[in-house]
């Protein structure tokens, strides 16, 4: 009878266990609004759903060359008759209306997304309004893959290029490393030819330069096989981070896909970490359609389980390393992991915004940096949801490089509240963070929300001064604007 009632109140036990998670993340799909708030006509917005602006008109661009170039010198011409500024825009993931000028013209790239392969040299030729998920699905086909790019495959390629993003491949470059040329109208409606041998400081500008020099065309990209890669994971103290990347990542050279995150919920908050990598595997990849399909709602509602939640922080830790347990070694083709959409983390609460931040520490200062952080962003009172490591290696192209060094890219995510006591707190620490930052020696990231000031933005890029004086020599009459030149400049 007591080995009965033993077996019963086990059985009880794992119900009680597995049902609790369960029940929170239910709870999550019952708290959402599947109803989407459209923007008003006559307005556009942002990644932000901060920034809702009352602009001029709205322009899609055609989808052929020839007719592009055509409309986009009526618009050229059109803003200098009607003294009007051009903003330009892709999947608008920026967050601090870098897309945006009130009661301007506002040109959506998206529909221009042509694509030629020049599979003997490695070369895409894309259209600047296509997403990284149709390149690649049309580089599968090929047996090709992107060589750098973001987590997600939901921006655009021109967007990415215009804030210069980096990726999770491992040690390498932003974005900027991987573009051999683009053409450019101006601000006359002349198409100009930019890469690192022909007119090589608007190149240099062009690139994380966010639209304020003209309109980007037609991109060369280079571009690597698509291969098979094997799943691996290392659980360790925060504290031993950089030692173990060297051991496990740099040192080895069948690693092609990294990156790190840190434990968030309270209990041993930051002082836990995962890297998480992928190395080569001796398999030939299977093409996008007949990779396993995911369960992508399941995956997406316990990340938002986390949102105010403690014990959906600790959760989603615990599944996590959990499922990297059962996954370890499972094989996936490179195309598969760069081809994650961003609605995997989607919010559909109405009354808060997901909102990003980064910043780059160079290695010696990767440890104080974290410990400088940790009473910072405890004292906010703002819901972080996740910070992502990466390691992105100096950058040589851009003109505005927030890489000047080898670093380690700190990725935030925050769950904010559309409140003006919520941002008011999201503005203090932002500014906490960035003199962390600058205590560290490192840089912060441009595309987000404009919180800092120009006279500290400088203390990070001194080299903003003469970046603006230089899209005065490009577009004297400053056509070219938004909402980041309007703080900035």
């Amino acid at each position: 009878m007591k080995k009965r009632h033993f077996i019963i109140a086990g059985v009880i036990m794992l119900i009680v266990f597995i049902s609790i998670p369960a029940i929170h993340i239910l709870k999550t799909k019952w708290n959402e609004s599947d109803i989407r708030k459209e923007t008003p006509k006559g307005y556009t917005n942002d990644a932000s759903q901060l920034n809702l602006t009352k602009i001029d008109t709205l322009i899609k661009v055609p989808s052929s060359k020839p007719e592009i170039e055509n409309q986009l010198r009526q618009i050229l011409a059109y803003a200098k008759e009607k003294h009007l500024k051009i903003s330009i825009a892709g999947a608008q993931h920026s967050m601090g209306g870098h897309t945006i000028y009130p009661n301007g013209i506002l040109i959506n790239m998206l529909p221009y997304k042509h694509m030629q392969l020049d599979e003997k040299n490695n070369i895409l030729t894309i259209g600047s309004g296509a997403l990284w998920e149709d390149a690649i699905q049309y580089l599968d086909k090929h047996g090709k893959s992107i060589a750098v790019m973001q987590a997600f495959s939901s921006f655009s390629v021109g967007g990415s290029i215009s804030v210069n993003g980096h990726g999770w491949q491992k040690n390498l470059p932003p974005i900027s490393s991987s573009v051999l040329s683009f053409s450019l109208m101006n601000p006359d409606g002349k198409i100009i030819n930019c890469s690192r041998e022909e007119n090589p400081e608007l190149f240099k500008l062009v690139i994380g330069g966010y639209g304020l020099f003209g309109i980007i065309l037609d991109i060369r990209l280079k571009v690597v096989d698509n291969i098979a890669l094997q799943y691996k994971y290392i659980r360790l103290r925060a504290d031993r981070y950089p030692d173990y990347y060297k051991k496990f990542i740099s040192e080895n050279p069948d690693v092609n896909l990294v990156f790190g995150r840190l434990k968030i919920s309270d209990k041993h908050f930051l002082e836990d970490a995962t890297i998480n990598y992928f190395e080569k595997a001796d398999e030939k990849p299977l093409p996008l359609p007949v990779q396993n399909v995911k369960n992508e709602e399941t995956k997406r509602l316990v990340f938002r389980s986390t949102v105010n939640s403690e014990y959906g922080k600790r959760l989603r830790w615990d599944l996590e390393t959990g499922m990297n347990k059962m996954t370890k070694n499972a094989v996936y083709s490179r195309n598969e992991l760069l081809n994650d959409h961003v609605s995997l983390i989607e919010n559909k609460d109405p009354h808060s915004t997901d909102l990003l931040q980064e910043y780059f520490i160079p290695e010696r200062n990767f440890n104080r940096f974290i410990r400088d952080m940790k009473p910072v962003l405890k004292r906010s009172g703002l819901d972080l949801l996740n910070i992502t490591i990466r390691a992105v290696n100096k950058d040589e192209d851009s003109y505005m490089n927030y890489a000047r060094e080898n670093v380690f890219g700190f990725v935030f995510l925050f769950n904010q509240k559309k409140t003006a006591s919520q941002e008011e707190a999201m503005k203090l620490l932002t500014n906490n963070l960035v003199d962390i930052t600058l205590k560290n020696e490192g840089t912060f990231y441009l595309p987000y929300r404009l919180h800092i000031g120009k006279e500290k933005m400088r203390k990070v890029y001194p080299q903003a001064e003469s970046f603006f004086e230089l899209k005065k020599k490009y577009d004297p009459l400053e056509i070219f604007d938004n909402k980041f030149y309007q703080h900035y400049k």
